[in-house]
């Protein structure tokens, strides 16, 4: 007795939905480290926040009819975008908790520095500079492939890629600032967020 084509499209909804409640357990729940005093915050980053929640709020909002495909296409294709798409929310989720894991207590929503502050590079900080927006972006294009219209996908990826740039961009202006050429070499070596590509 093996799963009835017909559920897949159930099957990966589910699957999400489970994604999402362990992506939120992931900040919800880590261990609460004693704070270091701020040596640097810059508040201007919660633009990027506001427009990375906005691409969120445009797969969540613009939603197709629960429980089909994305495309209408051949089985095979469809099974395949079905597994990918549980692949990318759980792996997103994991790799989004080793990024939480590796920073510590220098974790923030808003772009900072802190006092002691160490330059993160294992891990998956070893593969790309800003591991959690990797795994944000993960969320995003496998709830927009299990619930939204693609033209929605395609517009909310655009406005993350904006709010994550603003983002990136003043928190790797502080680390430059405090690690000099130590940050650019390693800016060098590793991709942004899309390891080998950007």
């Amino acid at each position: 007795m093996g799963i009835h084509f017909e559920s897949l499209p159930a099957i990966v909804f589910g699957a999400i939905i489970l994604s999402w409640f362990a992506f939120v357990i992931v900040f919800l729940s880590r261990e609460k480290l004693p704070q270091s005093p701020d040596k640097k915050r810059d508040p201007r980053s919660v633009k990027g926040i506001v427009l990375q929640g906005l691409s969120f709020g445009i797969v969540w909002g613009a939603h197709r009819p629960y429980f089909t495909p994305i495309i209408r296409t051949q089985r095979n294709v469809e099974i395949l975008i079905g597994v990918v798409t549980i692949a990318l929310a759980f792996g997103s989720v994991g790799f989004v908790m080793a990024a939480v894991r590796a920073l510590g207590k220098e974790w923030s929503l808003t772009a900072r520095v802190v006092e002691g502050h160490k330059l993160a590079t294992h891990g998956p900080y070893s593969l790309v500079r800003h591991p959690i927006y990797t795994g944000m972006l993960g969320m995003l294009l496998s709830t927009g492939l299990a619930m939204s219209y693609w033209p929605a996908l395609v517009i909310s990826i655009g406005v993350f890629f904006i709010g994550t740039i603003i983002r990136m961009r003043i928190e790797e202006g502080l680390l430059r600032e405090m690690f000099g050429i130590e940050f650019d070499d390693y800016a060098r070596r590793v991709s942004a967020i899309v390891p080998g590509i950007y």
